[in-house]
This record gives structure tokens, sequence and C-alpha cells, in this order.
């Protein structure tokens, strides 16, 4: 059995380009006792990658040149010497991006169909659908009646923080690139208002969705947008930092006054609270709650999603680029192998 993979081959400097990327075939080994082989069906495109493309000082180790691109993967079992996976369970795994992986079967969990479209693992009841859920109720912790802000609200995270504020009382104001992107976010998922942030109106835009401010800021983008937002932060307001997507390509520092001194004095004047986070983090705290509502959530049709999915792993790289720049509209996927649970 073989594998194409998606290896990085060299560290980007701005826009990943493809000569970044490099495509190998390469064979795999045979099954050792407790393996499994893996065919990939849904690989997860996620912002963070892009911080592993580099070799700065960061919460975890950088790729190595040569290695494959990291990404979470929704796969089917073709051969296994496991007693606890069968061939033709479909799993969550970690195997990046490629098409076949041979793993520990100790490091994949089994997905039921039954419950949910099994893409549903990489996004909305996934690493994105947790960071959104623990973030935003452990630090953002909204209360009924409070306005919650989110940016890049048209993608798995964002979308989510918004649609649990909602359910926790507040109001939702989502913060999105392009008009039909607000559109979706007041008219499917409902948001109780979407700002445009490519509009040159955005400033006022916000204010006039924002009339009594802004009490929890969940920040995933950073840049001018949250520039815009912390004119409108209330006394006491709440900034879960997952995120600041604005800036991984950036190649230096950005131009202009130093704008650090006057958000600190806000954090002062205002007792402002900003955490960052690493979802992680609350994974033994929070990982059971998260299953058992955000599952009853996505069940009942109180929290809905958004999925954008690209076919084949030699789009990958574009679709990966489009991920950074804001074109994706809900959760960005690629589809490497057919899906033997889809209906369509």
């Amino acid at each position: 059995m073989e594998t194409t993979q998606v290896r990085l081959a060299a560290y980007p400097v701005g826009v990943p380009a493809d000569s970044d990327f490099e495509f190998a075939t390469v064979p795999l080994p045979d099954l050792a006792e407790g393996q499994v082989l893996l065919r990939t069906i849904y690989l997860s495109l996620d912002p963070y990658v892009r911080g592993r493309m580099s070799t700065a000082k960061s919460y975890a180790d950088p790729l190595a040149l040569g290695d494959v691109v990291m990404g979470g993967t929704v796969c089917e079992v073709v051969e296994s010497r496991s007693g606890d996976r069968q061939v033709g369970d479909v799993v969550l795994a970690f195997t990046g991006w490629q098409t076949h992986a041979v793993v520990d079967a100790r490091h994949t969990r089994r997905l039921d169909p039954s419950t949910a479209p099994i893409s549903t693992a990489l996004g909305v009841l996934g690493m994105p659908g947790f960071t959104a859920y623990a973030g935003l109720l452990e630090i953002g912790r909204p209360k009924a009646g409070e306005t919650v802000v989110t940016a890049a609200a048209a993608g798995p995270v964002g979308s989510a923080v918004g649609q649990i504020a909602r359910l926790k009382g507040a109001r939702a104001v989502g913060i999105a690139g392009g008009a039909e992107k607000c559109r979706v976010l007041v008219e499917q998922l409902g948001f109780d208002a979407a700002v445009d942030h490519r509009s040159e109106t955005f400033a006022d835009d916000l204010a006039a969705a924002t009339p009594d401010g802004i009490d929890v800021y969940f920040e995933n983008v950073g840049g001018p947008v949250a520039e815009a937002v912390g004119r409108r932060l209330n006394r006491y307001a709440r900034v879960p930092v997952c995120g600041l997507v604005a800036g991984y390509n950036d190649t230096a520092a950005a131009e202009g006054p130093d704008r650090l001194p006057g958000f600190m004095r806000r954090v002062l004047t205002l007792s402002l609270t900003v955490r960052g986070f690493i979802q992680d983090e609350f994974a033994a705290t929070h990982t059971a709650d998260f299953a058992r509502e955000m599952g009853g959530w996505v069940g009942d049709g109180s929290v809905r999603y958004l999925e954008d999915v690209t076919d084949g792993l030699d789009q990958a790289p574009e679709a990966f680029r489009g991920l950074l720049s804001g074109r994706n509209l809900g959760k960005a996927l690629v589809r490497v192998g057919t899906d033997p649970t889809s209906t369509s």
C-alpha cells in the first residue's frame, strides 16, 4: 500500500506558495500488532497550521522541512491488527495531508455516523467547536442581555461562538468579510446582527450594531478589526483570544504608530480581562460537557453549521491559502476520498 503525501518543502515567506509544498508517493509499512491502516476521507484545514510552518517561537514545535503537513482527519479503517478497530470503522485521527496512513489504533476515536455527519468531527463537534465552547463559556462567560461580538464569524469557531452566546441569552453580533457572509450569519445562523469588515463604513456599522457597547469579544483575527472593536468595549469586558489570523502571513511589523500603549491604557481604565488560550488546556474540564451540550444542540438544530469542502488532496495548498485570506464560508475541509456514509 502506498500513500500520497503533501510535505513542507520550504518555510513560507508571506502567503504560502506552491513551491513551499511537495507531493510524494511512498510505500507504507506493514501493520504491527495494535495498528490500523487508514484511508483519509476528510482533511481539516486550520489557521494554526500556518504558525507551524515557521521556526518562530510558539506554543508548539514547528514542522521540520520534509514533514507531512499536519491536520486532523476523518478516515476509514481498511486493514486492522487491533481488536478495538474493525475494517469499515470510521475514525477521527490526526494523520495530516496524505491519502493513507498506518497508526496505532489507540490514537484514533471511532465515530458513529448515525448521530451526526462524520465531517462534523472536524468542525462543529470537533476542535473548532470545542474552541468556541470552552473559550466563550470559561473566559467570555456571557450573561443574559450582554452583547457578544465575534470576528471571523462565518468560520467554524466564530459561527459557533455566536450561536452559543444566543443560547445563553446574550445578543450575538458577527463580523465577517463580505455582504453574503453577513447575510448568512443573520438569516441562516440566527445572529442578531452582522457587520462587513471590508466596508468603508465598518467602524460606523459596528457602532450601530453595538449601541450598548461590547461585553465579550471573541478574538481570532486581530488587525484592524480588533482595533475597531477595542473602541467599543465596555467596562469589565472579557476578551478570549484564540487566534490572530490577520497577521499570520505578515513578514514585518505593521506600519504606523505603536498602538500598544493605547490598548494597555484601555485594559487598565476599563478593567478588561484579556486571556489567550489554546483549546486543549480545557480538555480535562470541558470535554464531557461539550460532547453532551454541543451534540444536543447540533442534533436538535439549535446550533447550525456550514462547511466549505474542496475536492482532492492536490487542491489542499490552494484551499489553505483561501482559508488564510478568508475565502471560506464555514469549516474548511478537503474531501480526499469517498465518504462511505454519504447518501448524496
